[in-house]
């Protein structure tokens, strides 16, 4: 189950349940359409992979699997994962 994180974890913004710009990785770190984008290139800084567009949760579901109230920022700022 996925976790619907609340924000950007990198300029912090909130990403309610049905916010059609939250993309996240394969870890389920979670970034606005923006950051992910322009300030990260793409790729996840924590895991190195490529994001994809965070599915909404039907109003139905949300009630039963609510969404996470956890807000998770990098502290050390958002930039890309450098190479290997």
């Amino acid at each position: 189950m996925l976790d619907l994180r609340p924000n950007c974890e990198c300029c912090d913004k909130d990403l309610p349940p049905d916010a059609t710009d939250a993309m996240i990785c394969t870890f389920e770190c979670t970034f606005c359409a923006d950051c992910a984008e322009t300030a990260l290139g793409g790729t996840c800084p924590n895991c190195g992979g490529n994001f994809t567009s965070r599915p909404i949760r039907p109003a139905a579901m949300l009630a039963k699997y609510p969404a996470s109230t956890k807000r998770i920022l990098k502290a050390e700022g958002c930039a890309p994962q450098k190479a290997a």
